[in-house]
């Protein structure tokens, strides 16, 4: 491989230090736990003749316009980490020769980031006989969340001038501490309390089966589920219409009963949060009982509880963790909620026909994964079931079935 480096000046306001937002520290511990920098992105060809001066443009644009881009982590005596957004600096752009954009983008994402040192945004530019082919973007969810990835890809596309509108993360974290911001917090830690005390404690069937690797990562491309999910989302919402499906179809694979799940929430309909590009979703908690119910009863059940997770999905991560250590402790055991839903859809999504195809895309053992994630995701003709799991939980044939059967659920009640 042969590559250089292109410095690119940047400057931006906002400047200033102070505690990390709910949606901040959220993802961090997801940085820590998981061993991972969380990149997003991915690689987007460039039409001809793009050159360098405009690549490096973007760049300065996305590191000017966007305080979290510009933020560091600093350390204190006691290791919490306080954010540091900068006033200006000066960030590589790497111009590559002789390596595909697969293998940069996976070079980027495999490779650890030093927060306190680097910014937390990577960018190169792939370039082959003498003409810029690809461009590879990779920011870490420390920076941005799905929602705010879609208003930074349409400001960057139009150039954007206009003010940055909503609350920045210092400006979150101070109304966090706030009066009101605590008031949030509290209720929604007794809505957690209450459920934390009163759900089995575990989620799965232990195993002494072990399979290695531990850590899978599966994917289900389905061109009828979106179809179905249409059919079934007439009046209602279809982000419940899928944690519908998950919850049933945890229920039929796993047990599970009642099925306990954290529901990802962008938490995008909170005052001052609509348009920034940050990170503000966390994942809420539910209790769903719909062993033995329709279709309609169980969409019912799902559509209220989710309502009342979202509502109390905007809370002091740190705060919450303490808490689900001290009922653990009263109960004698760790109460497992380590089980995720992500509906991570952007639009709606095609239907089409044609069989579904699912493969395992990862396997490892080391670093982890969480227990059990399941992503949704639009595809051009279809929708993505993703599944990232840790098969010391849930079996490997489990986990194809899972997905297998919410698309199996779908098409019975849609056709009925």
């Amino acid at each position: 491989m042969t590559a250089t480096q292109l410095m690119v000046a940047f400057e931006g306001d906002g400047a200033g230090s102070g505690e990390l937002s709910w949606g901040q520290l959220e993802n961090w511990s997801a940085i820590v736990r998981l061993r991972s920098w969380l990149p997003l992105g991915g690689i987007k060809p460039l039409p001809p003749g793009t050159t360098v001066d405009e690549i490096a443009g973007e760049l300065r644009y996305l590191m000017s316009r966007y305080q979290p881009m510009r933020t560091r982590l600093h350390f204190g005596p006691d290791g919490q980490p306080v954010q540091v957004v900068h006033a200006s600096g000066s960030i590589p752009l790497e111009i590559i020769e002789d390596e595909s954009a697969e293998d940069a983008c996976e070079r980027y994402r495999s490779s650890s980031l030093d927060f306190t040192n680097e910014w937390p945004l990577r960018m190169a530019v792939i370039r082959h006989d003498g003409e810029l082919t690809h461009m590879v973007v990779l920011a870490s969810h420390f920076v941005t969340d799905a929602a705010g990835a879609v208003v930074m890809m349409r400001e960057v596309a139009a150039m954007e001038s206009a003010p940055v509108a909503g609350m920045q993360p210092l400006e979150q974290a101070r109304w966090q501490r706030s009066a009101a911001g605590q008031r949030q917090h509290a209720a929604a830690a007794r809505h957690w309390e209450s459920i934390l005390r009163s759900i089995p404690l575990r989620r799965f069937a232990t195993s002494a089966v072990k399979p290695h690797p531990r850590y899978r990562r599966g994917q289900l491309d389905s061109p009828s589920l979106a179809g179905s999910v249409q059919r079934l989302a007439s009046g209602v919402d279809s982000s419940a219409v899928l944690l519908t499906l998950f919850s049933l179809a945890l229920h039929e694979v796993c047990g599970a009963d009642p099925v306990v799940v954290r529901p990802l929430v962008g938490n995008r309909f909170r005052p001052g949060l609509a348009g920034v590009v940050c990170t503000a979703a966390q994942a809420g908690l539910c209790v769903l009982d719909v062993a033995g119910l329709p279709w309609s009863d169980a969409l019912a059940v799902v559509s209220k509880a989710s309502m009342t997770a979202y509502k109390h999905a905007y809370f002091d991560p740190a705060a919450m963790a303490l808490l689900h250590e001290e009922v653990s402790r009263a109960r004698g055991e760790t109460v497992d909620i380590a089980c995720f839903f992500n509906d991570r859809r952007t639009g709606v999504a095609s239907a089409s026909t044609g069989p579904s195809r699912f493969e395992w895309v990862l396997e490892r053992d080391s670093p982890p994964l969480e227990q059990l994630i399941v992503d949704v995701e639009d595809l051009p003709h279809g929708l993505r079931l993703t599944i990232h799991m840790d098969a010391h939980a849930v079996s490997p044939a489990d986990g194809e079935r899972l997905l297998r059967t919410m698309e199996r659920l779908a098409a019975d009640y849609a056709n009925d």
